[in-house]
Order: structure tokens, then sequence, then C-alpha cells
């Protein structure tokens, strides 16, 4: 395993793009699967991950350690992760404050690169027909329902921290689903993000466990559907995109069975227009600061994905 060469080539690219999984995913609403898309990596860090498990120790006995890490593609799953922690440790109280000062603007962002998001999947799908419409059906109806979901509230033990980062990392695999809007479903969400400010290391690892055992039995699965039913299983992941802007959309008013909320976070907050956004707050809805960074983002995700296209392309040609 050569870790001298490890950051030449690719890799400093590929922790980029993971340091942009991590900043989305810290975000309820927002997946870093739709972000390993739009750079051209989906298919790549789906089947790394499928092939991490126990055929990875026979091989690591039987030709070495050098062969073990090839076959899992480790030098670009450990550039990929470490761009997700650097972003996790680093954005996650920006992101946080950001989300409280202006929650409009860091809406219309993710909204905007969601909304551009959606084109390269579709794009992508080989072929359609009546079932393919119909799972591209049925992921907006799953996203839909999922963001009418009101937030519970469990504790935080290790065995809850255990099962909410294996349910977390599905959805952070899936473009559109996000696993801290999950996370903040199950009333987990701010346990996590305080065990990451103030490093509480025990907690911290039951939840990685979690998600390391969830990463590699749902990866296997997504895996599994991109190669036998890539069609429909693009068609499904673009519905929930699709139907995932109901949860970011930028202006929002608490709900009236959350009088006294003071947070920022989309699900407890339910969406308006701008205009009576200002009729109810009084506050600015920042309409044009709204559209111009919902612009800039599609703009973005574009050139991501014209740039990326040979190598998507490549990724996602895989006849059903």
């Amino acid at each position: 395993m050569n870790f001298i060469g490890l950051f030449k080539s690719r890799y400093p690219g590929v922790v980029l793009r993971g340091m942009g999984m991590g900043a989305a995913d810290v975000v309820p609403g927002v997946s870093g699967g739709t972000i390993a898309f739009i750079t051209g990596i989906y298919q790549e860090l789906i089947e790394s991950l499928s092939r991490i498990g126990p055929h990875c120790f026979t091989i690591w006995r039987e030709q070495g350690l050098s062969a073990a890490w090839k076959y899992i593609n480790g030098s670009f799953l450990l550039s990929l992760f470490l761009g997700v922690l650097i972003s996790i440790f680093s954005l996650a109280r920006v992101i946080s404050i950001l989300l409280q000062e202006y929650p409009i603007l860091v809406w219309a962002f993710f909204f905007g690169l969601v909304l551009a998001s959606i084109l390269p999947i579709l794009r992508n799908i080989p072929r359609w027909s009546p079932s393919t419409i119909a799972f591209l059906l049925l992921g907006v109806t799953l996203a839909i329902a999922l963001s009418e979901l009101r937030p519970g509230e469990i504790p935080a033990t290790p065995l809850t921290l255990f099962l909410s980062g294996a349910l977390a990392i599905c959805a952070m695999t899936l473009p559109g689903i996000s696993g801290a809007f999950i996370l903040l479903m199950i009333g987990i969400y701010p346990k996590v993000l305080t065990a990451v400010h103030t490093l509480q290391i025990t907690n911290l690892l039951c939840f990685a466990a979690g998600a390391a055992l969830g990463l590699m039995l749902f990866s296997r699965l997504l895996s599994w559907l991109m190669h036998k039913y890539i069609a429909r299983t693009l068609a499904f992941l673009g519905g929930i995109l699709l139907g995932s802007l109901k949860i970011i959309w930028p202006w929002k008013l608490p709900m009236d069975n959350a009088e006294g909320v003071s947070t920022k976070l989309a699900p407890l907050l339910s969406n308006t227009s701008p205009s009576n956004f200002m009729a109810q707050t009084g506050e600015s809805a920042h309409i044009g600061a709204a559209i111009t960074v919902a612009l800039v983002a599609v703009v973005l995700v574009l050139a991501i994905d014209y740039f990326g296209g040979a190598q998507r392309g490549k990724s996602c040609a895989t006849p059903q």
C-alpha cells in the first residue's frame, strides 16, 4: 500500500469531494449522496463500499494487504472519508451558525444545488418505461412523506446511537435523503452534534460503529440494484431528490403546534411564500439574495456536471 503516493493524481480532488459531502450531510435536508453523484463518484463509491466485508480478509491472508487494499479501492475511500471528517469537524459549527443567522440564504443555496442535481440523475437513465416512471413517482412520494414527519425524541444511549448511525448512513448514501434529517426526526441530531463539538468519544464510537455496519450492508443492496435495475433505481433516486425540494424550501414559518421554537431547522417549520413570510414575521424575505445564491448553486452543479460528465457517463453506462 503506497501511502506516499496517496494524494498524488486524483486523490486531492476526492478529498475535496468528501468535504463537499460532509458539508451537505451536516444540514438536515441535504444529502452527501447528492454531492457524490453530481461530482461523478457515486457509482465508484457504492461499488467500493460493497466490497468491504469478510472476503477482504481472505484476500489479505492469501495475497497480502496491498491486494486487499486495491480490491476495496482503499485509497479512494480513505481520501473520500478523510474529506468527510475534515468537513464535519471543521464546518459543523459554522453551518449551524449560518442556519441560525442566515437560514433563507443557506436553504436557497441548497435548494438550487438539489434542483440542478436532478438533471444529471435523470439524464443517466438508460431507458424510460412505465415502470421507470412509476419508480420516479414512488421516490417523490417517499420524500414528501418523510417531509411530513414530525420530530421525535429518543434518549442517546449506546444502543440508540448505534442504530441511529446505521439508519443515518443508509440515508446519507442516497441522493435526496439526508442522514442529518433522519437523525433530527428521531431526536438524535442535537445529541450527535453535541458529541462532535465536545468530543464525546464513547458516543461517537457507538454512532460510528452503527454507521460502519449500516454502510457495509446497504451498499451491497444498492450496488446490486444499480447493476440489476439501473433505470428504475436511478428514477427512484431522482424522484427522492425531486420530492426533497419540499424539505429545503427557503421560506418557512413555525408550525401551529411548534410555538416558541427558535430553531431554523426545516422539520420544525412549514413552507410559505416570500410575501407571507414578510407579512407574518416582519422580516425581509431576501428574495433577490436568495435567487442569486440559488442561481450560483445551479451554475456550480451544472459546471461540475459538465466537466465530470465523461467520468460519470462511464460509471452509469451499465445496461439494465
